[in-house]
């Protein structure tokens, strides 16, 4: 996130795209809520009625997939009404006339065959954001989990930018993480070509003071990510795999695929909370301790880097993440006598000039922001500001349409998209052993719209089959037009519904992100 949470209450225009964020982030819902109360206006792009759309002005109903369209349409209307901030893109931007001439072939007209929403409605959301400032945009997984994720941010990128909506308070491109601590673990290297605070492994000086702190050589060149290890496994080229903290069996997309995976794996070890559907694959599982049993910091959505401290032991062989890697490391031949999760955060301080000045003891109440370069510093809420762009000046990009990994065709005329209930979390690892919450959400529905209900002879509550190229499931129907004709949605909560047995594990090239948001299926009654 460029701001931090509370800006949004700050902001005059909203813009959320590809974020149910009553459900999936309730308490930045209630920013922007608040910010509706105070006189802000919401705009709110995203095909299904989500529960901000009764909170705001505009309702973009975009096809899925097709958020660059859209918002290369918004883009030449800012540009061509003369609507853009001229001083600041003048001295605090690069490629201004690149993009107003890759943007002029998106007429509104145009845009709304692509993405199905009126050229009318996207001239009226192009002027509203860019009238007046701070206009923030809030984004998620909507936004990322295509096979052009990076491109759509990009394309949100050049709107800000267009307006003058960096560096300021209550504006901003604002992300906002799909899990507890994804920031933090990004943070802190859990990426295969960076190591702390994204410093890129192939820069000899980083590596340096990495080796001066650690003792040993670090490696000049990228691991394998996530998506493709799966594949590297499969194809023999590795042969173990160490699993913390994911229940990848079903998080992961095509998961039949990542199922083979792990089962063809010689060894897989699996450290976790309770024996979920993958532990139960593993050859060795480490009990580890819950976030309330543990001691250390999180870096949250904003760059907050925050205390945690353990309420109770943990249970039973549980043990703390931090105690289990340091006690394995020293069998592997690799001593590390860390004590407490502050010697490491310490140690992460020595080598990450952004964390430079985030001490303990200034955490003890309240976090701080990263970039934090000293002790005397007050961490930076507001990414971008002052002289920030002017120095290191942000770039527009020209980027297209891309169509759907995999579209609807006869034999799977629908498309399903995925997302999260505001009682459920991720695999319900947690929350499945909650009666309460099971209450509240007991088992997985698919929606369906009315119309196409209609077509299929489904009535609601009947049982019905969910078949894509990939596996099936089985759910009983929600019949609703909260989901627009021709799209059906579910969530991904239930180990006994795998909703990731359909998705396609198409990547967005850039960052091997699976297109979880688009699958073709089709739905039939079920016995």
């Amino acid at each position: 996130m460029s701001n931090p949470i509370g800006d949004l209450a700050k902001a005059k225009v909203i813009l959320v795209v590809g974020s149910n964020t009553t459900e999936s982030h309730p308490v930045i819902a209630l920013q922007i809520k608040e910010a509706v109360r105070r006189g802000a206006r919401l705009i709110v792009c995203d095909p299904r009625r989500i529960g901000l759309v009764r909170w705001a002005d505009l309702w973009l109903r975009l096809r899925v997939g097709t958020d660059i369209a859209l918002f290369n349409a918004m883009a030449h209307v800012i540009v061509k009404e003369r609507l853009w901030d001229k001083a600041f893109v003048r001295e605090k931007t690069r490629g201004f006339k690149e993009l107003s001439k890759h943007v002029r072939s998106y007429t509104p007209e145009r845009a709304a065959r692509i993405c199905g929403v009126p050229a009318s409605l996207i001239r009226e959301a192009a002027r509203l954001y860019a009238s007046v400032q701070p206009a923030s945009i809030a984004y998620t997984l909507g936004v990322t989990e295509h096979s052009c994720g990076t491109r759509n941010v990009m394309s949100l990128a050049n709107l800000a930018l267009l307006t003058g909506n960096f560096g300021l308070e209550g504006g901003g491109v604002n992300p906002l993480r799909g899990q507890n601590n994804v920031q933090g673990a990004g943070d802190m290297g859990c990426l295969p070509a960076v190591l702390t605070c994204y410093q890129k492994v192939g820069d000899p000086e980083v590596r340096a003071r990495f080796e001066k702190a650690w003792g040993v050589p670090v490696p000049d060149t990228p691991g394998l990510n996530k998506i493709k290890v799966v594949d590297a496994i499969l194809e023999g080229k590795v042969r173990g795999l160490y699993i913390m903290g994911e229940n990848s069996v079903l998080s992961d997309a095509n998961a039949a695929k990542t199922r083979k995976a792990l089962e063809k794996a010689e060894f897989l070890v699996v450290q976790d909370m309770f024996m979920t559907e993958t532990a139960s694959l593993a050859d060795v599982v480490l009990p580890a301790a819950s976030p309330a049993e543990t001691d250390g910091t999180y870096t949250n959505t904003e760059r907050r880097v925050q205390r945690v401290r353990a309420a109770l032991p943990p249970p039973g062989k549980a043990r703390p993440d931090w105690l289990i890697l340091r006690d394995l490391a020293e069998r592997v031949g690799l001593p590390m006598r860390y004590r407490h999760p502050q010697e490491i955060w310490d140690e992460i301080r020595t080598v990450t000039p952004a964390f430079s000045g985030i001490t303990y003891a200034r955490i003890k109440k309240e976090g701080l922001c990263w970039p934090c370069p000293s002790e005397d510093h007050p961490g930076t809420p507001v990414l971008h500001a002052g002289d920030a762009l002017r120095k290191r000046p942000g770039e527009f990009q020209c980027v297209e349409h891309v169509p759907l990994a995999e579209p609807p065709d006869g034999a799977y005329p629908l498309v399903l998209t995925t997302g999260r209930r505001l009682p459920t979390y991720h695999t319900g690892t947690m929350t499945g052993r909650s009666p309460g919450l099971r209450e509240l959400v007991p088992e997985e529905r698919v929606e369906i719209h009315p119309d196409d209900a209609r077509r299929l002879a489904l009535r609601d509550g009947c049982p019905v089959r969910v078949i894509s190229r990939r596996g099936s499931v089985e759910a009983r129907a929600l019949i609703t037009d909260r989901s627009p004709r021709g799209v059906v949605f579910m969530s991904f909560h239930f180990p006994e519904t795998p909703t990731n047995l359909l998705t396609t594990d198409a990547c967005d090239p850039i960052t091997d992100t699976a297109e979880f948001k688009a699958c073709a299926v089709r739905v039939e009654p079920a016995r």
